[in-house]
């Protein structure tokens, strides 16, 4: 599996320090450059390249590191992020070596832990006995025809900037990416929603087990350059043992997908909504944004509608992130105007402040206000007996709709673990609470769960109570009477929470 190397310093590695970070092969070793010269490669003299390196990245959000690392930083740090193959055995020591150079020139700290090394790593290996990688994307490990692969073995697996690259490729391509883990790894949600839906995949390579889906826990094989189902005779998936075994420490948690809409005029400040949520559901604004993990931006509306427009017609992806919370973020605009797709995960608010990690308390930034002269007083409902039950979720809802052009929306409850990651292992569906739909869409007489009109008019919705959580098969069952199916209803989307891709 290709291994990674996190080098964190306080100032940015200067192309002085890069270079002599480069020469921990020696000066036999080629440097080239890839994807627009935003990553170095470092190669053996034949071209074969060994350690990757990403152009470094400022994070100015402390608590993502805490998140995605597990240590600390006490403040804004530069990310440079090496990938080595293992298809030469010294090019991990070469990563390593390299992370070691850049830390103690800068006085920063290499991840994973352990003796941080500045020696040159001599290049022992008989690399004509080693393939050449013909990927020509520095994240993927093999590519064929039909999947790009990419191999992990991080306790933590995130959304990376290279990860991203890969899934641009991959659609680019018309191929599968396919992310292969040892079984301890998890994904963060907004990785795990990502590779949401086939033929995308989490596969988990297990000693014991072999092959599975970290998603569904289908024991898989390698056929015909991708990864599929490995079938019994009877042509039934067969689902592995480890997937069974229940998330230790599970807490509940709050999926709320949520789609407005609005005109698109000059004034337009795009996150409203979302910080709404934010404020509503765990007291403070979020804390940062980006489009990939980490999301090392301090919040800021104003960047974030920048980023949308200079990107538009295309959408723009972003990960969002808070104390306690979690969020993804697709931008599109369409006929009708710009509209956001939000999906927003609470954890067990309780626990909040120790899972975000080492006191980051900048959490608003240009536009950050709510714009109706509240302030921190719009988190109050955060610190009441029930922060995200069912009446949280109602008052989310009227905001959102007197406010923020709330078109649709569904909450659902599940059960995962309290820092957000995602293992591989079974969860059970989550639980809808609260259908919001426009007016016209509403449903009426026997058997449809009573329900709340907001709002007026054309621009009136009708908000429905499919139960508090507690009676899964009644809620199911009273949201396939609105919707006419087992899924969300309104267009919210699926988000994190709601489906694991099948076999």
């Amino acid at each position: 599996m290709t291994r990674d190397v996190i080098v964190l310093t306080p100032t940015p590695p200067d192309r002085a320090t890069l270079l002599a970070g480069l020469f921990a092969g020696g000066p036999d070793l080629r440097v080239d450059t890839a994807a627009e010269s935003a990553v170095t490669q470092l190669c053996a003299p034949d071209g074969r390249p060994l350690v990757a390196i990403e152009a470094s990245a400022l994070v100015r959000v402390p608590a993502e590191v805490r998140r995605l690392l597990g240590v600390d930083a006490e403040g804004p740090v530069w990310w440079t992020e090496a990938r080595a193959s293992t298809a030469v055995p010294e090019a991990y020591a070469l990563a390593r070596s390299f992370a070691g150079r850049l830390a103690t020139v800068l006085g920063g700290t290499v991840w994973p832990g352990g003796a941080v090394t500045t020696d040159v790593v001599p290049l022992r290996t008989d690399i004509t006995a080693v393939p050449v990688p013909d990927t020509g994307i520095p994240a993927v490990d093999v590519l064929t025809p039909r999947a790009l692969v990419v191999m992990q073995d991080r306790p933590v697996v995130p959304l990376s900037t290279w990860l991203a690259d890969a899934l641009r490729h991959a659609a680019d391509g018309d191929r599968a990416l396919q992310l292969v883990t040892p079984p301890a790894s998890r994904l963060t949600l907004p990785l795990r929603t990502a590779l949401r839906g086939l033929p995308h995949r989490w596969v988990v390579r297990d000693e014991r087990q072999g092959l599975y889906d970290g998603l569904s826990g289908v024991r898989l094989r390698w056929s015909g350059g991708i990864f599929g189902p490995d079938l019994d005779e009877r042509g039934a998936a067969i689902l592995v043992e480890p997937f069974r075994e229940p998330v230790v420490g599970a807490v509940r948690q709050l999926v709320l997908q949520a789609r407005t809409r609005h005109h698109p005029d000059a004034e337009l400040l795009l996150g409203g909504a979302l910080e709404a949520v934010f404020r509503r559901l765990t007291g403070a604004a979020p804390r940062g944004w980006g489009t990939a993990e980490p999301a090392g931006n301090p919040w800021s509306r104003r960047q974030l509608t920048e980023l949308a427009r200079a990107r538009a017609p295309r959408p723009t992806l972003l990960t969002v992130v808070g104390a306690g919370a979690l969020a993804t973020v697709r931008v599109l605009r369409t006929r009708e105007g710009v509209e956001e797709d939000v999906t927003v995960v609470v954890g067990d608010t309780s626990t909040a402040g120790e899972e975000s990690g080492a006191g980051d308390t900048s959490t608003a930034g240009e536009g950050s206000g709510t714009g109706d002269g509240r302030g921190a007083g719009a988190g109050s409902d955060a610190e009441g007996p029930d922060a995200v039950g069912p009446d949280a979720v109602e008052s989310v809802a009227r905001e959102l709709h007197e406010r923020h052009g709330l078109v649709s929306l569904l909450a659902s409850y599940r059960s995962g673990r309290a820092d957000l990651t995602v293992p591989a292992r079974f969860e059970a569906p989550p639980v809808p609470v609260r259908l919001l739909v426009p007016e016209d869409s509403a449903r009426g007489g026997a058997g449809i769960p009573a329900s709340v009109r907001l709002g007026a008019g054309t621009g009136a919705a009708r908000l429905y109570r499919l139960g508090d959580g507690s009676d899964a098969v009644a809620a199911w069952r009273a949201l396939e009477r609105l919707t006419g199916e087992g899924g969300a209803g309104g267009g919210a989307g699926t988000g994190p929470g709601p489906g694991r891709s099948r076999g």
